[in-house]
């Protein structure tokens, strides 16, 4: 017989791995957006899930695609829940989720220092050349949680996850 905590870890794994539907190069879990798998006494799944704003129109997407992924592993009942405390921040992207971004041609949020004061600089470096010297097109991209950057030095233009 499988443990709770072990069936909970696996299943989490499972959704976790479900790619995000408006940044498909990342996992939900490397986004930081899944919050946490608990089976109950009957054997239901509940997965909490955090947008990364209110309003996010893709947790409908990535509850349906949750609950595909657990159905297909055998899994009868499934909820997701939207946990909005506490609040998503760019903090919870994990360092494999920024290389990505970053390798995917998208500028990854600078993290917050965990101590001591916000560095006051706002350059974007360019995820093409890597060059500080950008600006700011539009502070929306494809979708709200990007901003339109060019790069001064290599002339590309490029997205930038902004930070939350």
């Amino acid at each position: 017989m499988v443990s709770t905590t072990a069936l909970e870890a696996e299943l989490a794994e499972l959704a976790g791995s479900v790619p995000d539907p408006e940044l498909p190069v990342l996992t939900l879990a490397e986004l930081g957006v899944l919050r946490g798998v608990s089976v109950d006494g009957s054997g239901r799944v509940e997965v909490q899930l955090t947008p990364t704003y209110t309003g996010c129109p893709a947790i409908e997407a990535m509850a349906a695609d949750i609950e595909q992924v657990l159905h297909a592993h055998g899994v009868a009942e499934v909820g997701v829940r939207t946990v909005l405390a506490p609040a998503w921040s760019t903090d919870d992207i994990t360092p494999e989720g920024r290389r990505k971004l970053s390798e995917f041609g998208i500028a990854p949020p600078r993290p917050h220092p965990a101590d001591g004061p916000v560095p006051l600089t706002l350059s974007v470096r360019c995820p093409h050349c890597g060059s500080t010297d950008t600006e700011l097109l539009s502070r929306f991209s494809s979708t709200a949680c990007k901003a339109l950057r060019r790069c001064a030095a290599c002339r590309e233009p490029f997205d930038h996850f902004k930070e939350l």
